[in-house]
């Protein structure tokens, strides 16, 4: 999409893209991941849009969809919604200046990480779980049938 994108933004489509940013920026210094995420889903698909290819953009919005819960959660990742926020500046650099396979790496590279911040997270998923106080466990009781 990025490579699209860099060919065949038009003036208001980089506005729209740059508001998007804008958006992240603000969500990033609120400090919500949450926020964050929200705001990135929207500049990613002003991206989507800008690349004018109406499959592409189809099937990018149905696994971003997919990926939804994991996206979340790889937010929350320490320095994770910092990192991304600078990586998108530089993707949105790249496609305003018309730099089409500049984009298309810095995207493919944008996507990877989170693959590979997967095992960081589920390696702090398992520290949460393992530092967490223990909750008292209900006792269950079977109860007999009448008349047994």
């Amino acid at each position: 999409c990025g490579r699209l994108a860099a060919r065949r933004i038009t003036d208001d489509e980089q506005a729209e893209l740059l508001a998007a940013h804008k958006a992240c920026s603000q969500a990033r210094e609120s400090g919500s991941p949450d926020d964050y995420f929200a705001r990135n889903e929207a500049f990613h698909q002003a991206i989507y849009r800008a690349g004018h290819n109406a499959f592409l953009e189809e099937q990018a919005v149905q696994l971003q969809r997919r990926l939804r819960p994991f996206r979340r959660l790889q937010l929350r990742i320490r320095n994770r919604v910092a990192a991304s926020f600078a990586e998108h500046q530089a993707i949105v650099d790249a496609i305003c200046a018309g730099e089409g396979d500049t984009a298309a790496r810095l995207l493919r590279d944008h996507v990877i990480v989170q693959g590979e911040r997967y095992g960081d997270l589920v390696a702090s998923i398992t520290q949460m779980k393992s530092t967490a106080p223990d909750r008292p466990r209900r006792k269950v009781t079977r109860q007999r049938p009448r008349g047994a």
